[in-house]
C-alpha cells in the first residue's frame, strides 16, 4: 500500500553515535551503480537499489557481511532503473521504498522507456525477464524529514527540475553532514548525459543540472556527498569539479557537431553509434582519471538532442 505523507516521519527521540556507511558497487552488468547503506547503529537507510534484481541481491548479500542491523527505508534517488529496479529485493529484506511524487509520476514512463530498449534494441532480456516496475511505500511532497528509532533525523528534499534525470532527490543527515545525490555528481568518474525521458524523447539540460550543483555548495558545502558513481567527496570539491566537466563535456560536444557541417544528421542516424564513440575518444582523453568512459558512449544522445535543437 503506498503512503502518502507530509512532512515528518516521527519513530522515536534518542541519539546514537555509531554511525557507519558501506558502499557495494555492481560491476559492468549494473553499470556500476553504487548502493550505499547508511548504518546509524540501529537500522539501515539505503540508497541506489541497482539495475536488477539479482544484482540487488548482492548487495544486500553485501550489506549483511557488515551488520545485522534492520532495513528500514531505500531511497529512490531519481527516476533511472539502476535507482529503482530492484527495489522489490530491498522490501523483501524489510525496507519501505521512498520517492517523491515527482519522481513517483515519472518512473512509469522512464520504465516503459528502458524496458523498450533492453528488451529490443539491447536484447538484454526479454519482456518476461525485464524488472517489474516497482512497488512504492511512501511518496512525499516537496519535503520529508523522518526521525529514525533512535532519534537521528534526515531530510529528504525534492527537487522537481531536470538535472541527470527529470526530478532529483537530495537526502541530507545533518548529524553525520552526509548527502546523497544519486548521480548528480560523479567525482572522478564519466556523468550520464542522457537527461530526463519525458515524452518519449531523451534530452540533457545542462544548464538546470547545474543550478542544483550550485544548490548543494550553497547549503551543504561543509557536507561529504555521496555519488551514483565516482568518489565520495565533500561538497564544495565535488561541485567545481562536477560543473568544470560538465562545461567541458558541452563545449567538446559542441565542437564536435560543429566540425560536422553538412554531416551532423549522422547524429541520429545509423551512423550515430561511431560519433556517440568518437565524443566518447576525445571527453576520456580530457579527463585521464575519470572511470567509466562508456557512460559517455550510451549517454551522449540525450546532450546532443538538446544541442541539434
Amino acid at each position: 500500500m503506498k503512503l502518502i505523507v507530509f512532512g515528518v516521519l516521527l519513530i522515536s527521540t534518542f541519539v546514537c553515535s555509531e554511525q557507519k556507511i558501506y558502499t557495494f558497487e555492481s560491476d559492468h552488468r549494473g553499470f556500476h551503480t553504487k548502493s550505499f547503506f547508511y548504518n546509524n547503529g540501529e537500522e539501515i537507510i539505503a540508497f541506489g537499489g541497482q539495475f536488477t534484481p539479482q544484482i540487488a541481491e548482492k548487495a544486500i548479500e553485501f550489506l549483511r557481511t557488515k551488520t545485522t542491523n534492520p532495513l528500514s527505508y531505500l531511497i529512490i534517488t531519481h527516476p533511472n532503473p539502476d535507482k529503482f529496479n530492484g527495489s522489490s529485493v530491498f522490501r523483501k529484506h524489510g525496507a519501505q521504498v521512498i520517492c517523491s511524487q515527482s519522481t513517483a509520476v515519472a518512473i512509469p514512463e522512464v520504465h516503459n522507456y528502458k524496458k523498450y530498449y533492453f528488451v529490443h534494441i539491447a536484447k538484454m532480456f526479454t519482456e518476461e525477464t525485464y524488472p517489474q516496475m516497482p512497488m512504492i511505500d511512501i511518496v512525499f511532497e516537496k519535503t520529508l524529514e523522518i526521525y529514525l528509532r533512535n532519534g537521528e533525523r534526515f531530510i529528504i528534499e525534492e527537487h522537481d527540475q531536470p538535472g541527470i534525470s527529470s526530478t532529483q532527490t537530495l537526502v541530507s543527515f545533518p548529524l553525520t553532514k552526509s548527502l546523497f545525490v544519486g548521480d548528480l555528481i560523479h567525482h572522478k568518474a564519466h556523468a550520464w548525459l542522457e537527461g530526463g525521458i519525458v515524452n518519449g524523447q531523451a534530452q540533457a539540460t545542462i544548464d538546470l543540472w547545474m543550478e542544483h550543483l550550485d544548490y548543494i555548495v550553497a547549503n551543504y558545502s561543509d557536507y561529504k556527498v555521496y555519488g551514483g558513481r565516482g568518489e565520495a567527496i565533500y561538497a564544495v570539491v565535488a561541485v567545481k569539479e562536477q560543473i568544470r566537466y560538465l562545461k567541458t563535456v558541452v563545449k567538446i560536444t559542441k565542437t564536435y557537431i560543429r566540425n560536422l557541417g553538412n554531416s551532423k544528421g549522422e547524429l541520429k542516424g545509423s551512423e550515430a553509434p561511431k560519433h556517440h564513440k568518437a565524443i566518447e575518444n576525445i571527453i576520456a582523453e580530457s579527463f585521464p582519471d575519470y572511470k567509466v568512459n562508456y557512460m559517455i558512449r550510451f549517454g551522449i544522445y540525450g546532450l546532443i538532442n538538446a544541442l541539434l535543437e
